[in-house]
């Protein structure tokens, strides 16, 4: 199984890291970055989060998740549609620190963001339970009762159809890999204590605490 992100696909987003803003439509959105976590990075059944001893800011990045149905390689975009059916809600946990010094470094950040459980996953969900339209999904995250992060898959730079196609180019995509599709904006740092709550279309999927 295959753990795969897509990167700075929310333009605010983007713009809150200092990354270059893409218009929707534009080459460069539609050939998105993306980057690889194992499977040891998964973190699932509301489990709590312990903190590292490695870093000092560790960051949330709410996503929704999409897992692949069937096995598929040079995907025409215009059936990627038929290799999912299911969604859920995942959290991206970065070690902001260790990616900001990787970077200044021209180093790559894997450490930042493979570590164990920084793939964090709610159960799946029908599409069709949600509405249907993946293009349409409302999504949020809260830190202690505070919403943190909000946004809307119509707001993505990249589409799920068109990232999966993209993605397929290069690797197989087999039934059982998930994709993160990206965050909006609002990521920042969390604290041991601290109760993290997720939700799409209103239904809560995440309600786990940092240890």
């Amino acid at each position: 199984m295959k753990i795969i992100c897509i990167a700075r696909n929310y333009s605010e987003h983007a713009g809150e890291m200092g990354a270059p803003i893409y218009e929707r439509g534009s080459k460069e959105a539609a050939s998105p970055s993306f980057f690889l976590k194992p499977d040891s990075a998964l973190l699932i059944n509301n489990k709590p989060f312990f903190y590292p001893e490695f870093s000092n800011r560790i960051e949330h990045e709410v996503e929704v998740v999409v897992r692949i149905d069937r096995v598929g390689k040079c995907i025409a975009e215009q059936f990627s549609h038929r290799y999912y059916t299911h969604v859920a809600l995942g959290v991206d946990f970065t070690a902001r620190d260790l990616q900001s010094e990787a970077k200044a470094k021209g180093l790559p950040w894997t450490m930042s963001k493979g570590f164990d459980g920084s793939a964090v996953l709610s159960d799946f969900v029908a599409l069709e339970e949600l509405g249907g339209d993946i293009q349409n999904l409302s999504f949020s995250l809260s830190r202690n009762g505070t919403t943190v992060q909000s946004g809307n898959t119509c707001n993505m730079l990249c589409s799920v159809d068109r990232m999966i196609s993209y993605i397929s180019q290069f690797m197989l995509l087999r039934t059982g890999d998930i994709i993160y599709t990206g965050t909006p904006s609002g990521v920042g740092p969390v604290e041991i204590g601290d109760l993290l709550e997720g939700e799409i279309q209103g239904r809560q999927l995440l309600h786990f605490h940092i240890r």
